[in-house]
């Protein structure tokens, strides 16, 4: 005759463990509260975001608030959101895909060969990314002052793809490192060439590594502000995020066209990670090979 036992964790591990995802759920909440209270704002008029005390509730949602940032209907701000858009979408999308070749070729070229300087080359791209952008504003604006790249789409493609590029290297790299070397191996002894074998073999294998990397670059240009704020000055060259200071005057905001706005710049960042998320997946199995 057998017996099964059930076991029960100690009540004291339990308790910390309830404890522990409490706090992790409360942390979560003031994090996001923030966020939730710009996207409300952004479909409540002025008078109830200035409210005092605050109008936690609100009370009236409307959509005029974009309305007037698109100039649409009785009231009209007359901002070219538009082109400011279609330059973000540009200068962003542009610097990932020239961030994610640069990678992919840097990060192949350190996972699989071995060449003199390897370790001192890959040390100074981390060095280089661990410098702020603020930092560089000020050479950065000398530099393309000189060039005249002030004021233009390309001046900030070449920046973000350079704040872009050693990160891409460094995590695509980690990606090749984890595809066993046998694999490409066996594929060339089956006919393929070295091109071919990376192609077939190993690039679909780092997908996820590749997409987490292009999500992170598109990220970093689609936000930035700080130099994207020294070096544009027209409608023809500014971004989403410099277009929220537009919404500034000597002494008023206008809190409900800049919160509009922002839900403007975060749809597309959130619609990209969601169309991409099983790419993000780190953990991937890999084949083995007969032997």
């Amino acid at each position: 005759m057998s017996t099964t036992e059930t076991f029960h964790p100690p009540i004291n591990q339990r308790l910390k463990s309830a404890g522990l995802w409490l706090a992790t759920f409360l942390l979560m909440i003031i994090m996001c509260v923030p966020g939730l209270w710009v996207v409300l704002s952004a479909f409540r008029p002025n008078s109830e975001i200035l409210a005092k005390p605050p109008v936690w509730i609100p009370q009236n949602l409307t959509l005029d608030n974009f309305r007037k940032i698109f100039g649409l209907g009785s009231e009209q701000i007359g901002l070219p959101v538009g082109s400011y858009f279609m330059n973000s979408v540009i200068i962003a999308a542009t610097s990932t895909f020239i961030a994610l070749v640069i990678g992919m070729a840097g990060g192949y070229a350190f996972a699989r060969y071995r060449f003199a300087g390897k370790g001192g080359i890959f040390l100074g791209l981390m060095l280089f990314r661990a410098v702020p952008g603020i930092a560089l504003s000020l050479p950065v604006f000398m530099i393309w002052s000189k060039l005249g790249l002030i004021d233009t789409k390309l001046g900030l493609v070449i920046v973000y793809v350079s704040l872009n590029v050693p990160f891409t290297i460094w995590l695509i790299d980690g990606f090749f490192r984890q595809i066993p070397l046998a694999l490409s191996e066996a594929a060339q002894v089956d006919g393929c060439t070295r091109w071919q074998a990376f192609w077939k073999i190993e690039f679909p294998l780092a997908r996820s590594g590749i997409a987490a990397a292009g999500v992170f670059a598109f990220l970093t240009s689609w936000n930035e502000f700080a130099l994207a704020s020294q070096l544009t000055r027209s409608t023809d060259s500014k971004t989403l995020p410099v277009g929220l200071l537009d919404f500034t005057a000597q002494f008023t905001i206008d809190w409900a066209g800049m919160c509009a706005m922002a839900v403007i710049i975060i749809i597309p960042a959130l619609a990209l990670t969601f169309l991409v998320q099983k790419h993000l997946i780190a953990g991937l199995t890999f084949g083995g090979v007969k032997g």
